[in-house]
């Protein structure tokens, strides 16, 4: 079977997708316009969003709810004191005096649940002693090479052990040295 068409057609697809982005544009377009719209619409009548800001306990008349003050200790430097809201007004006081009966700041004995607190004791007394032995086998040896004048091959084999005493001591003689090595007893 043959089929034979007759007809001029234009072979040229470029009209087409360049009308057809065109459309879609203008629809993009028209509907980005609608949002807008609606959502002034929605805006109407309103004033902005509402936001958080900060209301001092003075201006609002509120009592502070805040678990946490700033004030000075005995010696005038300041301090974080912590307000307890359970503790109520039992004894007749404010909720934020930090003063016990005899006119001192209370003694904080454990956490919030009740249990003990436990005392750590730092001994450095070991680190000490370990450092006092190095400078004196320093001392040593710095007598050592000022007698020995003349021999040159004893003078250089001293020096060589005053050079790795020296640098043991400075590795040791400082706080971190003594926090690392410091023996803790609860």
């Amino acid at each position: 079977m043959a089929m034979q068409i007759h007809g001029n057609y234009d072979h040229s697809g470029t009209d087409y997708t360049e009308r057809v982005k065109e459309k879609q544009a203008a629809e993009r377009a028209e509907k980005a316009k609608e949002a807008e719209k609606a959502a002034e619409e929605k805006n109407v009548g309103k004033l902005s969003e509402p936001r958080d800001e900060y209301i001092s306990s003075e201006k609002s008349g509120q009592k502070p709810t805040g678990l946490y003050r700033v004030g000075q200790d005995e010696n005038g430097n300041r301090k974080i004191f912590f307000d307890d809201p359970k503790a109520g007004h039992a004894n007749g006081k404010d909720d934020r005096s930090e003063e016990s009966e005899d006119g001192k700041a209370p003694k904080v004995s454990g956490d919030s649940q009740g249990k003990p607190a436990e005392k750590c004791v730092t001994n450095t007394d070991k680190v000490d002693r370990e450092i006092k032995k190095l400078k004196e086998k320093k001392q040593q040896l710095e007598q050592q090479i000022q007698s020995a004048s003349g021999d040159e091959k004893k003078i250089r084999e001293l020096e060589k052990k005053l050079a790795q005493v020296e640098n043991e001591l400075s590795q040791k003689d400082n706080d971190t040295y003594r926090r690392q090595n410091a023996s803790v007893s609860e």
